[in-house]
């Protein structure tokens, strides 16, 4: 059974404007997917809309088989969903304490046990707890956000372009994090725009191309796939 599918999706942000025409997928519990496409192939639009974000015309989301579509944020994180958006994903003048409680404010129970979780995942925000996030880097910002989603210890996480804006090396210590996290039992959508480094770590891969889903596979066979690299990842650098 899917933890969460995907049916014939038509979604947008304004009317008779379709920015999903039909896409479909699948998550299996457990399992680490990624989206990947590119600019404008609607990768983003599909988390958003999974998440109640934006507006959906027809088909439909189905979380542990129950019928998710279009409802709102807030009843998806009670239901076990967590999306961290590419950005305005941390609140900049709270501290990183005091962000990680806004992550889990619909649930208080055992806080300080799930603030300790966070920060041995991500030490270095254990050592800056009462540091204001405005004056974190890009790549801690980050951190800080996957930290405040997995504060309500979801059982899907949804993260949209995760490494988008970071250096090099912080895109290592991000994919690196990720996979830990995945290590620990979290399922994980990954939209992301790094093809290779994405496919690499998943299990299962979709290639998107407007709106709709145009290859799927293993993260592997997407690697290795002529077409699939011929178009979205072009020559290893």
């Amino acid at each position: 059974m899917a933890l969460l599918r995907v049916e014939s999706l038509v979604a947008g942000y304004v009317p008779g404007v379709d920015i999903l025409r039909g896409t479909n997928m699948s998550l299996e519990s457990g399992s680490l997917v990624a989206v990947i496409g590119a600019n404008g192939a609607g990768k983003s639009t599909l988390a958003r809309t999974i998440f109640g974000l934006v507006p959906v015309r027809s088909g439909a989301v189905f979380f542990q088989e129950q019928n998710i579509t279009g409802q709102p944020p807030e009843h998806l994180v009670r239901l076990g969903v967590s999306y961290v958006p590419q950005t305005a994903n941390v609140f900049p003048s709270l501290t990183i304490a005091e962000n990680l409680e806004m992550g889990a404010f619909r649930d208080s129970r055992n806080l300080d046990r799930r603030r300790r979780r966070i920060y041995d995942l991500f030490p270095s925000l254990g050592k800056r707890q009462r540091q204001s996030a405005g004056t974190l880097s890009g790549g801690e910002r980050q951190m800080l956000a996957m930290g405040k989603a997995l504060m309500m210890e979801p059982q899907l996480l949804i993260l949209d372009e995760p490494s988008a804006a970071l250096s090099p090396i912080l895109v290592q210590d991000i994919f690196r994090l990720i996979q830990q996290i995945h290590a620990q039992g979290t399922t994980i959508l990954l939209v992301e725009q790094n093809a290779r480094k994405a496919l690499a770590i998943a299990q299962k891969g979709y290639v998107m191309d407007g709106g709709q889903e145009h290859f799927s596979g293993t993260g592997i066979e997407l690697l290795h796939h002529p077409e699939v690299v011929a178009l979205y990842l072009g020559k290893k650098g």
